[in-house]
């Protein structure tokens, strides 16, 4: 069997680390895999993927100015389109809608069945006009849609359901290191843009900020807010309390460190970091947003749920967990029990199955 797995670039993102997972599971089972992404061979490459694993790195990064993006789109399609017709894969799967898109204008008449996967709420992705009739018209021409949540799958339109599957991600095993907050610390991890809501994050956080003297917030990750962020913290008065130290230095490395994960996105698909939070046996709140966080935790079980975008009741969660060490081990040893439910080698059989139910025999 020889696989292709296909996305942006080999970034600190979710979907990287998924294909990392994955890609490993694929080498498992003996087959020849190879990672595309259109970043250049001289970009960070942040997962340490199997040295089994082949990469193509077709240098082809999204061009910065508007203007200049529908040829880059173009000059990316081309590039796979003669990749997958030269390598005569026997499947490729793709991740992150707009690499999907492409993905599947690329395979047209190649004979390779692409599988695409979604990562994030379908119905909060910001397209233009042509990227939608892209999207509406290629879809249904998938081997096989992957959703993450059973209730993001019912949000695709009628044409496409009928070939999307559910595979959740894995809960992570817990971290075997040991743990050193010091002093107590709050952390989130994700991109510094709109969704991950960090804005919210740090008004609910300088809300307490007074009644928790000694814990502080750490936020991990980059991104277009970054400079909006910095100066929020400035404005809400709290240096020295709230920090954006950039990317973990190393995939979960955060955990180490973290006595309470919050995640507060305004939308997600199925939050890579909230699993391995919950994995690795944190106490963790979150935003009952679409989707992802209301599938994953049982509110006052295994974390907390507070009403989407909704920063006093975030405020007052937070306030909760970093007063009360008892809820925080209860909450964090019944979300480290309830890791079974989205366990790593279930979540691997259920992409392979998927896989070679699309190739068909071999």
């Amino acid at each position: 069997m020889r696989i292709a797995f296909i996305l942006a670039a080999l970034d600190a993102g979710g979907a990287e680390r998924i294909i990392d997972l994955l890609s490993r599971a694929a080498v498992a089972e003996g087959w020849d895999v190879t990672i595309v992404t259109f970043d250049r061979p001289s970009d960070r490459i942040f997962h340490r993927y199997d040295e089994q694993v082949h990469l193509r790195r077709l240098a082809l990064p999204i061009a910065a100015k508007r203007s200049a993006r529908l040829l880059s789109m173009i000059r990316r399609v081309w590039a796979l389109r003669r990749l997958l017709r030269e390598e005569r894969f026997d499947v490729a799967v793709s991740f992150l809608t707009k690499i999907n898109a492409l993905a599947l204008l690329a395979g047209i008449g190649s004979g390779t069945p692409i599988i695409v996967s979604e990562r994030n709420n379908p119905l909060r992705q910001r397209s233009n006009a042509i990227w939608r009739i892209l999207l509406h018209r290629l879809y249904p021409t998938a081997a096989a849609i992957v959703m993450q949540t059973e209730r993001s799958k019912i949000c695709l339109p009628y044409t496409q359901r009928a070939r999307a599957i559910v595979i959740p991600n894995p809960m992570l095993a817990p971290s075997a290191e040991p743990r050193s907050p010091a002093p107590p610390t709050m952390i989130a991890v994700g991109r510094l843009n709109e969704q991950k809501g960090f804005d919210l994050l740090l008004d609910a956080f300088a809300g307490i900020a007074d009644k928790v003297p000694d814990w502080r917030l750490v936020i991990f990750g980059e991104g277009p807010e970054r400079a909006s962020l910095e100066r929020q913290v400035r404005q809400l008065g709290l240096a020295g309390r709230a920090f954006l130290p950039g990317a973990s230095a190393t995939p979960g490395a955060w955990i180490t460190a973290c006595d309470i994960f919050v995640l507060s996105s305004r939308y997600e698909g199925f939050p890579n970091v909230l699993a391995e939070a919950m994995g690795s046996g944190l106490a963790v709140v979150a935003f009952d947003c679409d989707y992802g966080p209301g599938e994953m935790i049982t509110d006052n079980v295994d974390g907390l749920l507070v009403p989407p975008e909704n920063i006093d009741s975030l405020a007052a969660a937070m306030l909760r967990l970093a007063t009360d060490k008892n809820l925080c081990q209860r909450l964090g040893a019944a979300a480290a029990a309830g890791a079974y439910r989205f366990d790593l080698q279930r979540v691997n059989k259920s992409w392979i199955d998927l896989i070679m139910k699309c190739t068909g025999p071999q």
